[in-house]
C-alpha cells in the first residue's frame, strides 16, 4: 500500500546533498509516477464525466471548483481555460476558494480550516440540483473543501471529490470519489509536486471529456472556441474548410456570415441558410455531428459532409 502524501521518504532523505542532475532525476521520476497513478482512477473518472455531462447538457447548471492552496490554484487554471478553449460561458463556472481570490497568489493563514467560510461560499453561489461541484485536496482532509462538498451535496448538487490518500473524508463526502494515490513526495509534504501534477491531469481529463460529451469537439477539432487573434482566425478558417470541404475563400465568407461561429459557419459553407443552420444546431443541442447527419440526409450529394 502506498504511503500518504504527508509521509517522509527515506529514499530521498539526503536529497539536498545530491548533485543537481540527480535531484532533477528524482523530481522527474516523481512526475512520471504521478502520471501513472492516474490510470487506476480512469473508471471512476469516466463515471463522473458521464454524470456531469448529462447534467450540464440540460443547459442550466454550472461547474464549480472547490479547494484550498495548491489544489485551488490548479482548479482555477483548469476552469478559466474552458471559456477560451470551448466557449463555455463564464456564467457557468464558479469557484469556492479558501481565503477567496487573494489566496491564489499568497497564503491566507487558517483559511483552509474554516468550514463556515466554505458553507457560506456555497450558499452565496446558490447551488442546486443542476450544478456540478468538484472538490480537490491532496490529503483529502482539508476542512474547507470537505465542508464545501458536503454543503453542496445537501443542496442537491452533483459532487465529485479528488484526493490522493485512500480513505480520505473528501472521498466519503462525494457522490463520485476519485482516488489518485500518488504516495509520499520526493520532498516531504510538497504536494505541489506529485499530487499537484496528478490533480492537474485529472482535471484536464475531466473537463475535456465533459466538453467532448457536450458536443464541443468534432473529429478531434475544437469547434467551440473564441477567435481572439490572427492565429485562431486562421485555425477557424481551416476548420470550416475541412468540415465543409470548401476552399479557404468560401470558409472565410461563411465565418463572416456566422460572426465567427465555426459550427454555424460550416453549415453555411455547405449551403444551409444561416437561420436554418441556427435552428438545426439548437435542435441538436449544439452538436455538430448530429446536425451534419441531418444535413447529409437532406442533401445526400453535398460534398464534404461527414
Amino acid at each position: 500500500m502506498s504511503s500518504g502524501t504527508e509521509s517522509l521518504s527515506r529514499r530521498f532523505a539526503g536529497l539536498d546533498e545530491w548533485s543537481t542532475l540527480d535531484v532533477l532525476k528524482a523530481l522527474h521520476e516523481g512526475q512520471l509516477a504521478a502520471v501513472a497513478a492516474v490510470g487506476s482512477a480512469l473508471p471512476a473518472l469516466s463515471d463522473a464525466v458521464e454524470a456531469a455531462s448529462a447534467l450540464l447538457a440540460r443547459g442550466h447548471g454550472r461547474l464549480i471548483y472547490a479547494g484550498a492552496g495548491t489544489s485551488a490554484r490548479v482548479a482555477v487554471q483548469d476552469g478559466v481555460e474552458l471559456s477560451p478553449t470551448f466557449d463555455w460561458s463564464q456564467a457557468r463556472i464558479g469557484f469556492a476558494i479558501a481565503g477567496s481570490d487573494k489566496a491564489l497568489w499568497c497564503s491566507i493563514e487558517g483559511a483552509e480550516d474554516s468550514e463556515e467560510d466554505a458553507k457560506s461560499r456555497i450558499r452565496d453561489l446558490d447551488l442546486g440540483e443542476h450544478d456540478v461541484v468538484i472538490g480537490i485536496a491532496a490529503s483529502g482532509t482539508t476542512p474547507y473543501t470537505v465542508a464545501a462538498l458536503t454543503e453542496a451535496r445537501t443542496r442537491g448538487a452533483l459532487t465529485i471529490g479528488i484526493a490522493n490518500n485512500a480513505g480520505a473524508p473528501l472521498l466519503a463526502a462525494s457522490e463520485h470519489p476519485i482516488l489518485v494515490e500518488t504516495g509520499e513526495e520526493v520532498i516531504g509534504g510538497s504536494t505541489r509536486m506529485k499530487a499537484g501534477t496528478a490533480q492537474k491531469i485529472v482535471l484536464n481529463l475531466f473537463s475535456t471529456a465533459v466538453m467532448v460529451r457536450l458536443g464541443r469537439v468534432y473529429k478531434g477539432m475544437m469547434v467551440d472556441f473564441r477567435v481572439t487573434n490572427a492565429k485562431l482566425r486562421r485555425r477557424s478558417e481551416a476548420m470550416v474548410a475541412r468540415i465543409a470541404g470548401c476552399d479557404p475563400a468560401r470558409a472565410r465568407q461563411a465565418l463572416i456570415e456566422a460572426e465567427g461561429d465555426v459550427k454555424l459557419a460550416a453549415l453555411v459553407a455547405l449551403g444551409v441558410r444561416r437561420e436554418e443552420a441556427k435552428a438545426q444546431l439548437r435542435r441538436h443541442g449544439g452538436n455538430l455531428r448530429l446536425t451534419l447527419r441531418d444535413v447529409r440526409t437532406e442533401k445526400p450529394h453535398s460534398p464534404g459532409v461527414a
